[in-house]
């Protein structure tokens, strides 16, 4: 699904999310999608690391 994907696609698709959310907030949900990416990696790793120690 994703492979169909060209340059075109993803500008047209940050265009979009540059309208609903505005410029104003645009740092601050990049940086709560960051931290959200961060948490899932460490609970993921803590998963990993429980498992091989059971």
């Amino acid at each position: 699904m994703l492979q169909n994907l060209t340059g075109w696609h993803a500008l047209v698709i940050l265009a979009i999310i540059l309208l609903v959310f505005g410029s104003a907030k645009l740092p601050a949900l990049a940086r709560s999608v960051g931290q959200s990416v961060r948490i899932l990696k460490d609970e993921t790793h803590e998963g990993v690391t429980d498992r091989r120690a059971s």
